[in-house]
C-alpha cells in the first residue's frame, strides 16, 4: 500500500504478513479521495477509522493535514503496527483496542468524517449495525459523512441516512450523510 498525496505522498508503506487484514486498494482509496477532495479541508477534518486494520486510511488522511485521526481495531497487532507506523511518520494518530460494535455502543464525540472497512464476511446485520450505532451515538458533525466500504455482492442502500454508493472493482463505498442535525 502507499500513501497517495500529502507530505508522505508515495511513500509505500508494508504490513506484516501475519496481520488479519485486506488493505484498500490503491485505486479504491485514490477514488475515495479524490470524492472527499472536493467536499472537505483535510486540515480541518476529525477522522474516525473503524477496522483500522494496517491503518491504511488513517495514514492518508494524516499525511494529507487531518489532526485528529482516531484508529480502532480489535487485533493487538494491528494497533500495534499502526502506533508504530504512525510515529515513524511523525502522525498523531490515537489508537484504539477494541471490538468496534462494543467502541460504538459507548463512543461519543463528533467527527467530520467516520470510515469503516469491516471484514467483507460479515453479516449484513452486523453491517447494517454501524450507521444505526454512529447515527444513534450521534458521532457525526453537522455535514458529517460516514462511508463504509464493503463488497459488490453487499447492497446498503436500503439503510436510513444512505445517500450514494460507488463501486471501484470488488469494493463498494456506500456513503451515509448527516442532514439531520
Amino acid at each position: 500500500m502507499r500513501i497517495i498525496s500529502g507530505t508522505y505522498r508515495g511513500r509505500r508503506i508494508i504490513a506484516p504478513k501475519n496481520l488479519p487484514v485486506r488493505p484498500t486498494t490503491d485505486m479504491a482509496k485514490e477514488a475515495l479521495f479524490n470524492i472527499l477532495n472536493n467536499s472537505y479541508y483535510f486540515e480541518e477534518l476529525s477522522v474516525l477509522d473503524l477496522f483500522a486494520g494496517s491503518g491504511n486510511i488513517g495514514y492518508e488522511f494524516a499525511s494529507r493535514g487531518s489532526k485528529n485521526v482516531v484508529a480502532v481495531d480489535m487485533d493487538h497487532r494491528c494497533v500495534k503496527f499502526i502506533q508504530t507506523t504512525a510515529k515513524d511518520l511523525d502522525f498523531d494518530i490515537k489508537t484504539i483496542k477494541s471490538d468496534v460494535f462494543k467502541y460504538l455502543a459507548g463512543a461519543s464525540g463528533g467527527y467530520d468524517i467516520v470510515f469503516a472497512d469491516p471484514p467483507y464476511n460479515l453479516s449484513e446485520t452486523a453491517f447494517a449495525k454501524i450507521p444505526e450505532l454512529v447515527f444513534k451515538q450521534q458521532l457525526l458533525l453537522e455535514e458529517g459523512l460516514l462511508v463504509i466500504e464493503h463488497s459488490k455482492h453487499l447492497s446498503l442502500s436500503h439503510l436510513a441516512h444512505f445517500t450514494i454508493q460507488r463501486r471501484y472493482g470488488g469494493s463498494v463505498f456506500s456513503f451515509f450523510e448527516n442532514k439531520n442535525k
